[in-house]
């Protein structure tokens, strides 16, 4: 047995316990509510008006040695990629820091298009490296090995000096620089636009069938005569929930694949 230092301590803890309780159950049986402190490692997006930053601060040259150290393998030591990623850094000019769009993006020439090239909000940016990145220990960044790796892609854009130093305090101002500040447009193919030279029209085009449309989707392969059946009905040993279903093999198959399975058992073979 234990005595409660303070009554209201025991009041407290009865609310709670008493609150959770009552918290409505939409599976009962499965799961339960997540802790406050749960949500809170996952609800860590910065917003494009740095609402959800963290404190902190990190130097270009921290950011450097950080990059060379598990940046750069993937992205290039000068954010010029290697193999298996885009650019990062490229194609900004001193005339697009001026006026924020970035004129090599309508310059179909122009042989890629780098992240800075494109990036339109500094917190894009730092929220993106500090959930996925590294790509095989995300989440592995501290706050200011954050701030440091993002200062250091700035530099490599241009954007801000050697001996800058990126902190919460800055995300704004340097934001105020960015090459494409102003080039977020909805002139493109997924909007109404004649952005990119595309006319106007959009990206995916299709015309819906209206009349003498198939009913029956063309099967491409089938299994011949002397095959139905060999290992038992597959329509019986799948499940029988999912996407997933097995062709009933127990008996002849539908009229409509009879072509196909003389066609494949007559079929010349290539081994």
């Amino acid at each position: 047995m234990c005595s409660w230092p303070r009554p209201w301590i025991a009041a407290a803890w009865l609310l709670a316990c008493t609150a959770q309780a009552q918290v409505p159950q939409p599976f009962p049986g499965i799961g339960r509510p997540a802790t406050p402190r749960e949500v809170a490692a996952w609800d860590i997006d910065v917003r494009p008006d740095f609402k959800g930053l963290v404190p902190g601060s990190g130097s270009v040259a921290a950011g450097m040695a950080l990059w060379e150290a598990r940046c750069a393998s993937c992205h290039g030591v000068f954010g010029e990629s290697n193999e298996m990623a885009s650019p990062l850094a490229g194609g900004t000019t001193a005339k697009d820091l001026e006026t924020g769009r970035v004129a090599r993006l309508k310059d179909p020439a122009f042989p890629s298009r780098s992240t800075l090239m494109k990036v339109s909000t500094l917190s894009t940016l730092w929220d993106y490296i500090r959930r996925a990145m590294p790509w095989t220990t995300p989440k592995s960044l501290t706050p200011d090995e954050v701030y440091a790796v993002t200062a250091y892609l700035l530099n490599l854009g241009g954007i801000v000096p050697d001996d800058f130093t990126l902190s919460d305090r800055h995300m704004a101002q340097v934001q105020a620089q960015l090459p494409n500040r102003n080039g977020t447009t909805t002139a493109h193919g997924l909007w109404p636009g004649r952005g990119l030279g595309n006319g106007g029209k959009p990206d995916v085009q299709a015309v819906a069938c209206m009349k003498d449309c198939v009913k029956e989707p063309r099967v491409i392969s089938a299994l011949p005569e002397f095959a139905r059946n060999s290992h038992g009905n597959l329509a019986e040993q799948n499940r029988r929930f999912g996407a997933q279903r097995g062709a009933d093999t127990a008996g002849p198959p539908p009229p409509s694949l009879a072509a196909s399975a003389a066609a494949a058992a007559s079929s010349p073979s290539t081994r």
